[in-house]
């Protein structure tokens, strides 16, 4: 547990072993535009990018901390709070909105008792509303895991999370 909650442990409080990141890291060392891919790699080891992380980064690239989190902060893709195992995401793209996405994110929230960006208090999901998922023809979708759901409604959405199933 956290030492300040009941939720499952997530880390951030634990003192960071930048062994795995230095791995990553000598792979790129002296290189050119190496800044994303170094972020990706490193945010799939630890699961999000922590200040220390992102300090390090900076120090070991040699690069300005202020141009990593400008990067860490423009791209969704990034972390910098941590994640659980299973994500929810909301596509919130034009296509959906028009097909109910809203609706179903608001659905999903008080089902869950989480707003979007957050975390649900038993440490399974962390919500997200996404900008688009590239499948507009099957609007509206929400990713549940690992598992696309498309032309889904707010009732199917509910049915889904209540039989999840961990993958």
């Amino acid at each position: 547990m956290c030492d300040n909650n009941d939720k499952p442990c997530c880390g951030a409080h634990k003192e960071i072993d930048f062994g795995a990141a230095d791995e990553i890291l000598n792979q790129y060392r002296g290189k050119e535009g190496v800044l994303i891919p170094v972020l990706q790699k490193i945010q799939a080891e630890y699961g999000w990018l922590s200040q220390p992380l992102v300090e390090h980064i900076a120090r070991e690239l040699n690069i300005y901390l202020s141009e990593v989190y400008g990067v860490v902060s423009f791209y969704s893709q990034f972390y910098t709070e941590p994640r659980w195992r299973y994500t929810i995401q909301i596509c919130r793209g034009t296509a959906c909105h028009v097909k109910g996405s809203l609706r179903i994110l608001e659905n999903i929230e008080d089902e869950l008792d989480v707003k979007a960006g957050q975390m649900t208090k038993d440490g399974k999901f962390t919500v997200e509303e996404v900008n688009c998922v590239g499948a507009c023809g099957i609007a509206p979708v929400v990713i549940l895991g690992q598992k696309t759901l498309g032309s889904i409604t707010v009732a199917e959405t509910l049915d889904a999370l209540r039989n999840f199933e961990e993958q």
